[in-house]
């Protein structure tokens, strides 16, 4: 009589893949959803960005309803092309973005660290964070930067406090952004190894090493995209993975193209290995 069956160990669900408001613009953040929603995504990013719709809890949660698709992340307006949406106190931002996320049922909010000039609200920044995540129970995933260039001689300048490396820094939630690891001329392996269970989200773009942040479609720059996606599929990741490329200058069909690509090549690469 055979013996009892040893129970096969389910394999983890590959993490989810969103597609950033941003990865559609100068095409709003409507056209990022229906275009979500059409190339299969799991879900959204809503960059707060001048669009109206990006700051309107209501009109998100209908766009949601409509398309089928929900929103995973807020990025909270502290880019420097957003110094001015939702005012200039940066803690309003924060705190204006937590509760747009809490009102979409999204559980993260993505922020950049503080501008140099921004020294107060640098002195008081990871406590800060630290105790609004207390308070709502959403994760804030700061995300690395890197350094300006400057000069003829392209002289680095640190323009972020206190670094632009959230590794050593006392974040529990960071987001891992591929094009920015290529422009500080980072190693991305080993910035998500060393980041374990504190990285939350993985921002998928790929970079040449130009000193400007180019967000290219994963694949097509020096970035060890496939890699980086394999090693956390790995070891169970249970984050979001967010496509987050610039289609500026495409017309509709090759934008819809680049980000078919930019989720199979996603898809592929989180894929489950089977033993």
């Amino acid at each position: 009589m055979p013996g009892p069956r040893t129970p096969r160990r389910r394999r983890p669900a590959a993490p989810r893949v969103a597609l950033s408001t941003s990865s559609v613009y100068p095409l709003g953040c409507a056209a990022a959803f229906a275009t979500a929603a059409q190339l299969g995504y799991d879900g959204v990013e809503v960059m707060v960005w001048t669009d109206p719709l990006t700051r309107e809890a209501g009109a998100l949660r209908r766009l949601v309803e409509h398309h089928g698709v929900p929103v995973v992340s807020v990025h909270a307006p502290t880019l420097l092309v957003t110094q001015r949406v939702w005012g200039t106190d940066p803690w309003e931002k924060v705190d204006r973005s937590l509760d747009l996320a809490a009102e979409l049922g999204a559980g993260t909010v993505v922020l950049h660290p503080p501008f140099r000039w921004q020294r107060d609200y640098a002195r008081g920044f990871a406590d800060g964070v630290a105790l609004r995540e207390e308070r709502t129970g959403l994760r804030l995933a700061v995300e690395n930067m890197y350094p300006w260039k400057a000069g003829a001689r392209s002289r680095e300048v640190e323009a972020y406090l206190p670094h632009w490396d959230p590794v050593p820094q006392p974040y529990d939630h960071v987001t891992l952004d591929l094009s920015h690891t290529a422009t500080a001329g980072s190693d991305a392996l080993s910035m998500a190894a060393s980041l374990g269970p504190r990285l939350t989200q993985l921002h998928l773009a790929d970079g040449s090493g130009a000193p400007r942040d180019e967000h290219l479609v994963p694949g097509r720059g020096t970035q060890p995209c496939g890699e980086v996606l394999e090693a956390l599929a790995t070891r169970g990741f249970a984050g979001d993975v967010v496509v987050e490329v610039s289609t500026r200058r495409a017309d509709d069909e090759r934008r819809d193209l680049d980000l078919a690509e930019s989720l199979a090549f996603a898809r592929l690469h989180l894929a489950p290995v089977s033993s």
